[in-house]
């Protein structure tokens, strides 16, 4: 299986990129896994002029987002990695997703998804909205939840370091 993560961190060896990191070392024991950075491509929001549809799934925005596709169109699965700001997914994960706004999504054979979020908060609701969305996506596109690691608590660089999250996502990826 072809297993694409889009981590949406803009920190470099941050915590998410380290869940990652570990989700993707587990999985690759018997599947082809990428990591993309979000913060290695140039994406801009979604204009909504829905040129896309008149175009074959062409958009009328020329980045980085259309070697993004070509990633999607080989993925059998797709991993969303990010940090959560203020209840949500970062900004640049977030100009990713909403691009998938495109027809050509439906060309895409993806079957399976996994969560992976990193919040400094503790709150019991922190990943709420972020569930909401995610759970969404998986009925709209009758795609299988293959699994979340979701981490409270864990802010600076290097926090994640000595937890158990770093196993829990190995062990998912080494479930799939």
């Amino acid at each position: 299986m072809n297993i694409l993560i889009i981590s949406g961190s803009p920190r470099k060896g941050g915590n998410t990129e380290l869940l990652a990191e570990a989700f993707a070392k587990g999985a690759a024991e018997h599947h082809h896994v990428e990591i993309v950075s979000v913060r290695d491509y140039t994406v801009n929001p979604c204009l909504g002029c829905n040129t896309c549809f008149k175009t074959n799934g062409i958009c009328a925005q020329k980045d980085d987002m259309t070697i993004l596709y070509e990633k999607m169109s080989q993925a059998d699965m797709l991993v969303i990695a990010s940090p959560v700001y203020f209840y949500s997914i970062s900004a640049q994960l977030k100009a990713v997703i909403d691009r998938f706004h495109n027809p050509i999504r439906d060309t895409f054979h993806i079957k399976r998804m996994a969560l992976l979020l990193v919040g400094a908060a503790t709150l019991p609701e922190l990943f709420d909205a972020i569930l909401t969305e995610y759970n969404l996506c998986l009925k709209f596109f009758s795609i299988e939840d293959a699994g979340k690691v979701l981490v409270r608590g864990v802010k600076d660089k290097g926090d994640i370091m000595g937890t158990s999250f770093l196993e829990d996502a190995y062990q998912l990826g080494t479930s799939i």
